[in-house]
């Protein structure tokens, strides 16, 4: 393939001015552009067509893993029937928040569910068809409830698979504002409803409530929580992040799914994201732990990056964000043999 990696995009191009097509792309990005449930800013269903803009600005050398860009990488167009299905879904849920939430309007509520319940089984089909053909998903929200039916299908097929999870928030409440798919309950309903899980590690909380904590407790040694304030502390204190990074990364099982929601980062990284929370890790603090977990001889089955939203500060979360993806399957590709360490 004639293809100048050292090369300004070109137009028409793919994902990262790429030239290769779904059949010879080692990682397919799947576009969710959905945010129905979203309780605070909204933009993150634009998120997608905004990394795939700004990815042509990045340079394809990377210095961890050898020309990750080789074993193919490409983003599917977004789906019309999803579209439409999430404008009706955002509409029914907006009018339910503002009648005083689900439980207010439980006929609102249902229509949204089972809107979000579709949505799960299409993004499970296309996964597993996916993953069925050899490639590694990345898939690409939308708000933080997109990747459930694809961390359900990796799940099938990758049993006792762990999930490293980055977030300012917990997301475990059994439902918010009355919607039971809300980006709010998506770790929970993965816990809930994937097949033999193992262990979820979460990085960077610091936003939660007492019943999502009474619920990780109860689970006790699946869930393990790195919560942004002892992180802080053990900093502060002078411990180097590569021994903490260790140290979460050990307790992971032998196959990871990665679920990033981008607000996990310090919001000077995503300000357009829906739910900002002060604090958080730092954009090459993450990069770090995941280049640990992927050196650690674990084998990252497939990820996802969420709650990217474009604001009027113009196109910066868009271009944090297509970097980290970039990292997340170059990675990916490394654990898997289909690249290499430098």
């Amino acid at each position: 393939m004639d293809f100048d990696p050292n090369s300004a995009a070109a137009p028409g191009s793919g994902i990262y001015g790429l030239p290769h097509k779904e059949k010879d792309a080692a990682v397919v990005f799947l576009p969710v552009p959905w945010e129905a449930t979203v309780s605070y800013h909204s933009g993150t269903a634009k998120g997608p067509k905004a990394i795939l803009e700004a990815s042509a600005q990045l340079d394809l050398y990377d210095p961890d893993v050898e020309s990750p860009y080789r074993a193919g990488m490409f983003m599917l167009k977004e789906s019309a029937e999803v579209a439409r299905m999430a404008k009706k879904a955002r509409r029914l849920a907006q009018a339910a928040v503002k009648a005083g939430g689900g439980e207010a309007s439980p006929r609102a509520a249902k229509e949204v569910d089972a809107l979000g319940a579709r949505l799960n089984d299409w993004v499970r089909e296309e996964s597993g068809r996916l993953l069925d053909a050899g490639k590694i998903v990345g898939l690409v929200g939308g708000d933080h409830s997109t990747p459930y039916g694809a961390i359900v299908a990796a799940a099938e097929r990758h049993p006792g698979m762990g999930v490293l999870h980055f977030d300012a928030h917990l997301d475990m409440r059994d439902a918010y504002q009355g919607f039971r798919w809300s980006h709010a309950s998506i770790l929970r309903n993965v816990i809930d409803g994937a097949p033999g899980l193992g262990r979820v590690v979460q990085v960077g909380i610091r936003d939660y409530c007492g019943e999502e904590l009474e619920y990780v407790r109860a689970r006790g040694e699946q869930v393990r929580v790195h919560f942004d304030a002892e992180l802080a502390r053990a900093r502060f204190a002078g411990k180097p992040w590569a021994k903490t990074a260790e140290e979460i990364v050990a307790a992971l099982p032998e196959e990871v799914w990665v679920t990033f929601d981008i607000d996990g980062l310090d919001p000077r990284f995503c300000p357009g994201t829906g739910t900002p929370v002060p604090g958080g890790l730092d954009y090459l603090e993450a990069v770090f732990l995941l280049g640990a977990l992927a050196r650690s001889g674990r084998r990252i089955v497939g990820f996802d990056l969420n709650e990217v939203a474009p604001g009027p500060q113009g196109e910066w979360d868009a271009n944090v964000a297509m970097r980290l993806l970039y990292k997340l399957s170059a990675f990916a590709l490394a654990t898997q043999g289909r690249a290499s360490f430098r």
